[in-house]
C-alpha cells in the first residue's frame, strides 16, 4: 500500500498537481492538508475521474483536510475523541476546526491531520496546539489499547520539527514555535502512545517544507514537519520526499511525503 501525504496549500489552485501526483507515483491513498476550501467547493470530480473516492472536511477558506483512496473509503470520521476547538476569545464558543479526518482504506485506518501552527509562543494558539496534540495522543493510546492489532497510520503536517537537525538553522528559530521543548514532548507522546515515525530512516536529512520568502528552497533552508506515523502492525518498506514537486513553478510550500507499507490485507484489496 502506497500512502502519500501533502500539505497542498489550496487544493483548488493545485488540483492538476494533485491528479498528476496520484498517477505519477501510483498512489493508493493520498491525504491532503490546507485544502483551503469548503466541502461544497472541493474539486471532487477531478479526483474521482482519476479513480479515487474522496472524503473532505472543509468549513471555510482556511485549514481543510482530505483523504483520496482507490482501495476503499469506509468509516469516515471528521474529528478524533475530545479534539479541542479554538477561538482567540476564550469567552466565545471554541469551535472544532477542519483539522482531522479519518477513514479505513483497504483495512488500514488512515488519518489526515493538520496540526495547529501555534503562531507565537505567547499566543493562545500555541496553548491550543499543545492541547490538540495531547488529545490526539490520548485518542491514539486509547484506540490501540482497545485494538492492539489496529493498522493505523497518522499522516499530515504536524507543524513540529522534532529534532534540531529537522530545521536548517536552530539559531534562526530561537524563541519561535515548532522547535520548543513542549512541542517536541507532545510529538514524542504520539510515539509513546504506540506509533512509529516511519519516514525518518528512509529520508534522514531531508526537509518537507520551505518558506516562499528569501528563496528558502533554493538555499536549502527548510524544515522537516510533515510525517507519517504508523502502528507497529504496519511495516514501512520504503519512503521518500518528492522534492521535485516543490521545485517547480506554482508549487505548494510543502513537498509530498510518500511511504510504501506492507499490510495484512493489501493482497485482499488489490
Amino acid at each position: 500500500m502506497r500512502i502519500a501525504t501533502w500539505n497542498v496549500n489550496s487544493v483548488r489552485t493545485r488540483i492538476n498537481r494533485v491528479t498528476d501526483l496520484l498517477t505519477r507515483h501510483d498512489i493508493d491513498v493520498l491525504t491532503l492538508q490546507e485544502t483551503k476550501t469548503t466541502d461544497k467547493n472541493f474539486p471532487y470530480a477531478a479526483v474521482e475521474a482519476a479513480g479515487y473516492e474522496v472524503a473532505h472536511l472543509g468549513l471555510s477558506q482556511w485549514n481543510g483536510v482530505a483523504i483520496a483512496s482507490r482501495i476503499g473509503l469506509e468509516d469516515i470520521t471528521t474529528q478524533f475523541p475530545d479534539q479541542p476547538g479554538f477561538h482567540k476569545d476564550p469567552l466565545q464558543p471554541q469551535d472544532i476546526e477542519a483539522r482531522a479526518i479519518g477513514a479505513t482504506c483497504g483495512g488500514v485506518r488512515v488519518w489526515s491531520l493538520y496540526v495547529p501552527n501555534g503562531r507565537e509562543i505567547a499566543d493562545p494558539h500555541y496553548d491550543y496546539k499543545l492541547r490538540w496534540l495531547d488529545a490526539l495522543a490520548k485518542a491514539v493510546e486509547d484506540d490501540l489499547r482497545r485494538t492492539p492489532e489496529r493498522q493505523l497510520v497518522l499522516t499530515g503536517d504536524f507543524n513540529i520539527a522534532p529534532r534540531d537537525e529537522d530545521v536548517w538553522d536552530m539559531a534562526f528559530f530561537e524563541g519561535k514555535t515548532h522547535v520548543t521543548e513542549p512541542e517536541r514532548v507532545a510529538f514524542e507522546a504520539l510515539l509513546d502512545a504506540g506509533l512509529q515515525e516511519v519516514t525518518r530512516s528512509f529520508t534522514e536529512g531531508q526537509f518537507t517544507y520551505w518558506d516562499y520568502q528569501q528563496m528558502r528552497f533554493q538555499r536549502g533552508q527548510g524544515m522537516r514537519i510533515d510525517f507519517q506515523l504508523a502502528s507497529k502492525s504496519v511495516r514501512a518498506v520504503h519512503a521518500f520526499v518528492d522534492t521535485e514537486e516543490r521545485s517547480t513553478k506554482g508549487a505548494s510550500d510543502h513537498a509530498p511525503v510518500i511511504v510504501d507499507y506492507e499490510t495484512a490485507r493489501i493482497d485482499d484489496v488489490r
